[in-house]
């Protein structure tokens, strides 16, 4: 450990760094790649586009197959690997990749942006040839399974669009309970921010609509039997449990408030914890390019980072980009359906899927207006179209990091985030001391579905704010004078638990330090918590006593050897099921599966005849209920004696191969990386979720964190989880991970010198002839 810190830090390295030079196809000029001891490549190339060139080679290397993974499952081509359990998720997965004129987007797009991406494939296809040249590159996976990795082309960077369902469940719900009179309802599992009054849209039948409606959406969202046990890209019940405590922070203080006088940018992702990291570090170098941070694996430029203008973080916002469109069918032609006063004939797409070991399967890929028809009902002459932003021409999110990589400051940034389809808050400080927050996202004009708004400028923003700090944290985060009523963007977001624990620390009236960040970062303070405290009713039962007097001794801090902390994560889902069951009416539960934790937590602090004859007598009853079986769960899966119950004895960080279960000898070839505890929940600033109907094992968070030093880049601080590679033969397998455990931020070198002192390894790349 100590090591690491020291070549972080840019000490004179120990060695001169391990030198090796080796020939690519596809690399337009001599590229260096320095490594340092935890394997961060730091990429100089002669131009922009051998960068990105280095980038895809050194992602590749790193994590060929989680790239081969994602590439077949976003083109459909995951059957011909895996066999025939893939047809049915590889043919939704080609019902939404574009279907336009490829040659156009890609002519519409910056040529300078097109061209890094032709860089980046060919990155990724020098590695592949390597691995032709030597197949024990490869790692494991592939002999196991007999397979060869996908070739990368930009065209398919154009194909691929996001198959993100959206809210397209929230409206098949809200249709159902309407149809049973019971939409007051949904308020408790998906509350309107800000507040609406729902409108049917005119001539539409709720009692017609149907979970069935969904078609191959319902169908890709199950988990897929595979060997004996199920797989699962999108799992989509338990999505929807999950999504309440998924998210990312960001904040950005303005350099009056800090102790440098400089500002601080931090930024930390939630995405999924438990297989492939979503997250690969990389610093990109060439003339009018320097940038440094995470990317996401497959997709070309750094997502999170800095370069030598400004620093750059994002967080989800959040726009409703989809739509459900019911269409009338012909009863004598269900090839044909009514729009606009006239008979039309669907778009067909024939696809041929190649299935391993089965003969190769014929579908048929049916659009409206460009529109994919997700099912269809011909006993009833109906069919369901999904319209999606991401379907647009233009729409071409694949591409829109590289334009913020390529921007020098505030405006420049702003005009390529034009490119920016998926909604987004987008924070920023420069060097000359300026701080901005903007919104981006392709956003759905409504009600006549025609075109996209609003414009940039019109998106929430703000520069340089007089409050000297700004944080984002999916919170609804619209102005109070935002016109949301005229420009309808969303009404679901994410709770304000740790936008306020967020708030509450940056607002206090003192100057902020990097460290400060790195401690917020990991702050396991509990605000829900708080509100629980509140409402411990005095008289209880024995056991709920028990309960309510450790709770009452404890700070609300959801630490990994706390006790408290094991019992109030006992007790919330006890209080939750509960409410659900008190407050739900039978006939909508099938309908409402959870409750949402702030709504419950505001009934309970003011009960009201939802709660019953006597609200707050059934308040306080639900909660000695919840606190008796909290307990005796604790005292059931950690013994009697609370001195030995610690949350991390539950609350664990388990890292392991997504095909391990499916396939014994990927899970052998691939060790488990765990027994590290975990403080932290889905609520708290240190976010470490879980769901408890799979286990108490932490399953998203942030598995990267960066806390830029604007202007003084050298003194920036990242983790990441569990390493860079994904090959377990690799020393970078698990080298984060006792790190990212210990909160033990690294340093993140920047300048030409810190990198070479902390070098460790150099590869030069030569073009082939």
């Amino acid at each position: 450990m100590l090591g690491l810190n020291a070549v972080g830090c840019g000490q004179a390295a120990a060695v001169k760094p391990k030198s090796r030079t080796i020939r690519a196809r596809g690399a337009r000029g001599p590229i260096e790649i320095l490594e340092d001891a935890l394997g961060i490549p730091h990429i100089r190339a002669r131009s922009k586009h051998d960068a990105f060139f280095g980038q895809g080679y050194v992602v590749a290397r790193d994590r060929l197959f989680q790239l081969d993974l994602s590439h077949r499952r976003e083109l459909g081509r995951l059957a011909e690997a895996l066999g025939p359990s893939f047809a049915s998720a590889d043919r939704a997965a080609r019902l939404f990749l574009y279907q336009g004129d490829i040659d156009a987007e890609l002519k519409a797009l910056p040529a300078e942006v097109v061209d890094c991406a032709r860089g980046y494939c060919a990155g990724i296809n020098a590695w592949i040839d390597a691995t032709e040249a030597d197949p024990t590159l490869l790692t494991p996976e592939y002999a196991i399974l007999g397979i060869k990795p996908l070739r990368w082309d930009v065209r398919d960077l154009v194909r691929i669009r996001s198959s993100d369902a959206g809210n397209v469940d929230d409206e098949v719900r809200r249709a159902q309970l309407h149809s049973r009179g019971l939409l007051e309802f949904d308020q408790l599992t998906s509350p309107l921010r800000p507040a609406w009054s729902f409108k049917v849209p005119e001539g539409l039948d709720t009692g017609a609509v149907t979970e069935s409606d969904l078609g191959v959406l319902l169908e890709a969202g199950k988990p897929l039997p595979w060997n004996g046990h199920e797989l699962t890209f999108h799992d989509r019940d338990m999505d929807r449990v999950e999504l309440a405590g998924q998210g990312s922070n960001a904040w950005t203080i303005d350099g009056s408030r800090t102790t440098t006088g400089r500002p601080i940018l931090a930024n930390d992702p939630h995405l999924g914890i438990g297989g492939f990291s979503p997250r690969h570090i990389a610093h990109l170098t060439a003339p009018g390019l320097d940038v440094i941070g995470g990317g996401n694996p497959g997709l070309p430029g750094i997502m999170q980072g800095h370069t030598e203008r400004f620093a750059f973080g994002r967080t989800n916002f959040h726009i409703d980009q989809t739509d459900l469109f019911i269409l009338r069918t012909h009863e004598d032609d269900p090839e044909r359906y009514w729009h606009k006063g006239e008979w039309k004939r669907f778009e067909t797409v024939e696809e041929e899927i190649a299935v391993k070991g089965a003969p190769a399967e014929r579908v048929v890929l049916r659009y409206a207006q460009g529109r994919p028809i997700i099912s269809q009902d011909t006993a009833r002459n109906r069919a369901v179209a999904f319209a999606s932003v991401s379907m647009l021409p233009g729409a071409n999110m694949n591409f829109a990091i590289i334009a913020i990589n390529l921007a020098h400051d505030w405006n420049s940034l702003r005009e390529a985030l034009r490119l920016h389809v998926s909604p987004t808050n987008i924070h920023y400080a420069d060097t000359d001391g300026n701080t901005g927050w903007q919104t981006v996202g392709f956003t759905p004009k409504r009600p006549k579905h025609d075109g996209l708004f609003p414009a940039l400028e019109e998106m929430p923003h703000v520069y340089n704010p007089e409050a000297g700090w700004f944080a984002s944290a999916n919170q609804m985060n619209l102005p109070a004078d935002y016109p949301y009523k005229e420009r309808i963007i969303d009404f679901s977001w994410s709770d304000p638990y740790r936008y306020n624990r967020i708030a509450e620390v940056l607002a206090e009236p003192r100057k902020h330090s990097l460290e400060d960040s790195i401690a917020l970062q990991h702050d396991v303070t509990s605000l829900p918590a708080r509100a629980l405290l509140k409402l411990l009713p005095e008289k209880l039962s024995p056991t709920a006593a028990k309960a309510a007097a450790m709770l009452r001794d404890w700070n609300c801090r959801v630490e990994a050897d706390s006790a408290p902390a094991l019992l109030y994560e006992l007790v919330m889902p006890e209080l939750s099921s509960g409410f659900r069951d008190l407050v739900i009416p039978a006939a909508a539960r099938d309908l409402i599966k959870s409750v949402n934790l702030h709504e419950m937590l505001h009934l309970l602090a003011a009960p009201d005849k939802r709660l019953g004859s006597a609200p707050a007598a059934a308040r306080d009853a639900l909660i000695d209920k919840a606190l008796a079986a909290g307990w005796a769960k604790a005292e059931k899966l950690r013994g009697a004696d609370p001195a030995q119950w610690r949350w991390g004895d539950l609350h664990q960080v388990v890292i392991a191969h997504p095909l391990s279960k499916s396939v014994p000898a990927i899970g052998a070839a691939f060790p488990r990386i765990e027994g590290g505890a975990s403080g932290g929940d889905g609520t708290t600033p240190m976010a470490r979720g879980v769901n408890v109907a799979r286990g108490f094992n932490v399953i998203h968070g942030a598995s990267f964190q960066i806390v830029a030093d604007v202007g003084a880049w050298d003194n920036s601080k990242v983790l990441l989880l569990p390493g860079q590679s994904a090959d377990p033969r690799s020393p970078h397998y698990r080298d984060y991970y006792p790190l990212w455990l210990a909160g033990t931020a690294q340093p993140l070198p920047f300048s030409r010198g810190a990198v070479d002192a902390a070098a460790r390894e150099r590869i030069v790349i030569s073009p082939s002839r």
